[in-house]
């Protein structure tokens, strides 16, 4: 039987990220002390938003890095540790890389059952495990509560690396996984998230996006991103910045977890959805009349979330029927097009 954390899911903190806003100020002190041009191997890090950073081995060959940890969003203990490593190992595939090696990182409770945190450990062993990835150590701190992630590294070759950047006009939008996670779990902290609702999004926070980056090399596609605490808003408006375009997303095309549906109708939101909507509204257009909860469910934070690919119009065909062998779910949810920001119709 699994070990049930049932107060951990209600900390204050959980899975939240720092706002975008927020990270801009506290990061600005350190902007100017190193010059990418100091580092003409380190090709993604320094001027990008993107979601890990790589280093140039050679010709071919990039080294990719990242990290990411987090407080619990769900009771059971094994499936907080699946979710953690899925989520941390994400960003290697969003790069377009293939993650090997990764480091623990922990802040454990030293009053919490034992069996409780073996059970966090074991979770994200077996998740780091099945996406091919070796955990060869770590480190561990005390705290009064717990956080748990991983420190990844992975190769990447260069010639089909994936950035934010690199979307097209005539591009078609695909996502690889649902949304819904973030107001579920939020539910969830506030006690009123069903067993059902819970395993509905577990499912789907601890499905590697292995499938859906290999998919994404095997047509050469360029800008892709994974779809997680800044949102799908959040992350499609660094993207359009990226590249220089507008991303026209199309709201009856996305999708969301059915069971996540009637939380977003009761408003109940993580904190960061609301950072998200105020960081980012002014690259948003909603062109059509959205209720409040509809808008937000489009700034509600993700965790472990799906890909956000852009699809030449010529490859989509050969894409999509790639996917359904691969039983690779994927949505078509809008558009590029020239112009700038993101706009929901």
């Amino acid at each position: 039987m699994p070990v049930h954390m049932t107060t951990l899911s209600s900390c204050s903190g959980c899975a939240s990220k720092i706002s975008a806003k927020m990270l801009t100020e506290i990061l600005r002190p350190t902007q100017g002390l190193f010059a990418a041009a100091d580092y003409p191997d380190l090709l993604v890090g320094l001027e990008s938003p993107d979601d890990a950073a790589v280093w140039k081995l050679d010709d071919g060959r990039g080294l990719v890095l990242t990290t990411d940890f987090f407080t619990p969003i769900v009771d059971d203990p094994y499936d907080y540790g699946r979710i953690a490593a899925a989520n941390a190992i994400s960003d290697i595939f969003a790069m377009g890389g293939t993650p090997f090696m990764a480091l623990n990182i922990a802040a454990l409770p030293p009053d919490l059952d034992p069996a409780i945190l073996q059970r966090i450990m074991l979770g994200g062993a077996e998740a780091a495990k099945g996406a091919g990835v070796v955990i060869a150590g770590g480190h561990t701190v005390r705290d009064a509560e717990p956080k748990y992630g991983l420190a990844v590294v992975g190769f990447v070759d260069l010639e089909n690396m994936f950035t934010k950047g690199g979307a097209r006009p005539g591009d078609v939008l695909v996502l690889t996984k649902p949304l819904g996670f973030g107001t579920t779990t939020t539910a969830l902290k506030r006690g009123k998230a069903d067993a059902a609702s819970v395993a509905a999004v577990v499912k789907w926070m601890t499905t590697l996006n292995r499938d859906a980056s290999r998919l994404a090399r095997e047509f050469k596609l360029k800008a892709v991103t994974d779809v997680t605490g800044y949102s799908l808003l959040g992350h499609s408006s660094e993207m359009v910045k990226a590249s220089g375009v507008a991303y026209h997303i199309h709201y009856d095309q996305v999708p969301f977890v059915p069971e996540s549906v009637q939380y977003a109708q009761a408003s109940i939101f993580p904190g960061g959805a609301d950072d998200n909507r105020e960081f980012y509204s002014p690259n948003i257009t909603f062109k059509r009349d959205l209720a409040g909860w509809q808008q937000m469910s489009l700034f509600d934070p993700q965790t472990s979330g799906g890909l956000l690919m852009a699809v030449p119009g010529d490859k989509l065909d050969g894409l999509q029927k790639r996917a359904v062998e691969m039983n690779q779910p994927i949505w078509l949810i809008g558009e590029v097009s020239e112009g700038s920001g993101v706009h929901v119709d």
